[in-house]
């Protein structure tokens, strides 16, 4: 993510070791995030056996300030299957560089968090079909008989 600094207006390049906005009131303190660097197994030349470019981020997303006693739940329900003692871990390895993995494991990160703190959508209520789309389904299921009525008599 590109933002303006303040020097001139001269674009600056997202912090890739700072703490984590995850929505306009929960931010993720940098002392919770948690990096661990191995090599990465895709693309690289001849630096792939050699760089660490490999990112996992992790995080404990219950433990997290600012939550509130239903948010904590609704995280600890949705995140349930995704957290191994109760740390959330994300890996990137798509880029070649390290800091772009870092990066990318921030956004996502920052993505998984939102949708987990997300509310639940709205139940969806249940409609009619309309006439006429019952009137197509059966005309359709006439001209289907109809089809297969043809292909079993022989003159």
């Amino acid at each position: 993510m590109i933002t303006v600094g303040q020097t001139g207006g001269m674009p600056a390049t997202d912090d890739a070791a700072g703490d984590l906005p995850v929505t306009g009131s929960l931010v993720v303190p940098a002392g919770l995030l948690s990096w661990r660097f191995s090599r990465s197994s895709g693309p690289g030349g001849q630096g792939v056996n050699t760089a660490d470019s490999r990112v996992e981020l992790s995080v404990r997303p219950l433990e997290l300030p600012g939550l509130s006693e239903h948010q904590q739940q609704r995280m600890a329900g949705r995140l349930g299957g995704r957290l191994v003692d109760g740390v959330l871990t994300i890996a990137a390895s798509e880029h070649r560089q390290q800091l772009r993995n870092r990066q990318a494991a921030r956004e996502r990160m920052a993505a998984v968090l939102r949708a987990a703190l997300a509310p639940p959508a709205p139940a969806r209520r249940r409609t009619k079909p309309t006439k006429g789309s019952q009137e197509r389904r059966i005309q359709a299921k006439k001209q289907r008989s109809q089809l297969k009525k043809q292909r079993g008599s022989w003159d």
